[in-house]
């Protein structure tokens, strides 16, 4: 049961209410961004919502149970606001959305709606369409181990425990030609073998993209780069970033490329399917011991 507020519950038993909907998203840098379907700016708890955005939420639902309740927010492009190229570039991903039911004519009487953080986002020439998910939406993600042949850590985390701040695993470099969105030549490569990066993490130092990371696809040691997706700016020469090493996740790199296998969190002798699935032939010696 959903607590109101008594002056709220005041003026919606008047049968005449004053409402409208404002929406808060908090970025994972901290960034905070405020709108409403109302005319006019609204301000509480130190956020101010502007009514300019042309944006809009689609109706809310809520379930009892543990089921993830979904809505979306939908709107313009603008500037001033949600920005195609912070959309682009991934900024808004996972931030948190509070919705509130609001008495515009006193601000100080409200509800806190729905809570939860943004998911998938389209965008349609200047218009964007992104997904608002419930908090219960996190009990659908899978936790806990994978028992499978590739390690099931990020290399560099603290389970994997290889060092990226080494001269062997990190460079620096800097953009010094273009090729298109996704591709370009920088600098910093001259001394690592081919596709020693690849598989890493290239974040941006400065440019249109500064404080943005992506991942590698390829890399050369003359310093083509190629990246799993487009920037979500445009990458210009001079662009400074660095770069630390990729790891494919089997056995033979962990032990190879970062002499850490000790520390490698996956299965690489467990059996294939073709084991799991084999059966005693006629043709062959069955003499009860054990499987090679």
């Amino acid at each position: 049961m959903r607590a109101v507020d008594t002056g709220l519950q005041a003026h919606l038993d008047t049968g005449a209410t004053t409402l409208a909907t404002c929406w808060r998203v908090t970025r994972r840098d901290g960034f905070v961004l405020g709108f409403t379907d109302h005319d006019r700016a609204l301000t509480f708890d130190g956020t101010t919502f502007l009514p300019d955005t042309g944006a809009v939420g689609s109706a809310l639902s809520s379930s009892a149970d543990l089921a993830a309740d979904n809505a979306e927010i939908e709107g313009a492009l603008s500037a001033s606001a949600l920005s195609g190229e912070d959309l682009a570039a991934g900024r808004y991903d996972s931030a948190e959305v509070e919705v509130f039911r609001v008495n515009w004519a006193d601000a100080d009487q409200r509800l806190l709606l729905k809570k939860g953080v943004i998911g998938e986002v389209k965008r349609e020439g200047a218009a964007f369409r992104a997904e608002l998910r419930g908090l219960s939406h996190a009990l659908e993600q899978p936790l806990g181990r994978v028992y499978q042949r590739l390690c099931d850590v990020n290399v560099g985390s603290t389970k994997c425990g290889v060092d990226l701040t080494q001269a062997a695993f990190k460079t620096s470099g800097a953009v010094t030609a273009l090729r298109d969105a996704q591709s370009f030549v920088g600098s910093g490569f001259a001394s690592f073998e081919d596709a020693w990066f690849a598989h890493g993490l290239l974040t941006w130092m400065t440019g249109a993209n500064a404080g943005l990371a992506a991942h590698v696809k390829t890399q050369t040691q003359s310093g083509a780069i190629s990246l799993w997706l487009p920037a979500g700016a445009a990458i210009e020469v001079g662009d400074q970033f660095t770069v630390t090493a990729g790891c494919d996740k089997r056995f033979d790199t962990c032990r190879a490329k970062f002499s850490n296998a000790a520390n490698f969190r996956g299965f690489p002798f467990m059996p294939g399917n073709d084991f799991a699935i084999s059966y005693p032939l006629k043709s062959e010696k069955n003499t009860g011991g054990r499987l090679k």
